[in-house]
């Protein structure tokens, strides 16, 4: 689905902040993007969503390019940043409306994802509020409904769990187990590594702008010669210096 080629880039060609990294995602799994803060996993996020364009390297998906088809490769994408990225002058039902007309839903499929994510989260008596003047976790989740709303073939999920309460980040969860089983891609990057072991199918971990590991978590244990270390462990290890395979 997702094609990330020896992409060397940033915000300067003299001072590239990542350098020759690739990776994949592929329907019906969950791609854990983890590392330090620093490390580059924010700007390889960038280059995906085409907020930056490398120096190097390119980006498919499905077989397409945001240089050659831009319209279709931003469609097949939707996003949930870190920071809540909303429309002062929209109230929350305006937000979802402008996620329906962005990404071209059908009525009837936004009217039953709409009202199933609004009890999800609970946010069903908040529709005609101003989500600026939500809290930090109930304006994650307005972000969280809109990237669900739109559900298009690659999701990217950027510390998604920061702010929310429990049962917000295991109604999230489920959400994204669900939407790999019924064929979508997800990159998810997180500092919870614990939560990220147990979700997600494979891993790219990232150092110093570079890939250090990859692959399921047995492949990466080989990588690092560390045999039946946890993803915390091997982090730990690489962050530290130590040598990979």
């Amino acid at each position: 689905m997702l094609e990330v080629r020896n992409i060397t880039g940033g915000y300067a060609p003299e001072t590239p902040v990542i350098r020759s990294v690739s990776l994949d995602v592929n329907a019906h799994e969950i791609v854990g993007l983890i590392g330090m803060n620093g490390a580059g996993k924010s700007t390889i996020l960038k280059h995906v969503l085409g907020l930056l364009e490398p120096f190097e390297g390119e980006i498919l998906l499905e077989g397409g390019s945001l240089s050659t088809d831009p319209l279709k490769f931003r469609s097949r994408i939707s996003y949930i940043p870190e920071q809540p990225r909303l429309y002062e002058e929209l109230t929350l039902w305006e937000h979802l409306e402008l996620t329906k007309l962005v990404y071209r839903l059908e009525e009837a499929v936004f009217s039953e994802r709409v009202k199933r994510l609004l009890d999800v989260f609970r946010l069903a008596d908040k529709v005609d509020e101003f989500p600026n003047t939500f809290s930090k976790g109930m304006q994650q989740k307005v972000m969280i409904l809109c990237a669900f709303v739109a559900a298009p073939d690659l999701l990217i999920v950027d510390e998604p769990f920061v702010g929310l309460d429990p049962l917000a980040i295991q109604s999230l969860l489920e959400l994204l187990i669900e939407m790999k089983r019924e064929g979508h891609g997800i990159l998810l990057s997180t500092h919870i590594l614990a939560t990220a072991e147990r979700y997600c199918d494979r891993f790219v971990m990232v150092n110093a702008g570079q890939v250090a590991l990859r692959g399921t978590v047995s492949q990466m244990q080989e990588q690092s010669g560390l045999p039946g270390a946890t993803l915390e462990e091997m982090f730990n290890h690489v962050v530290s210096g130590g040598a990979v395979r």
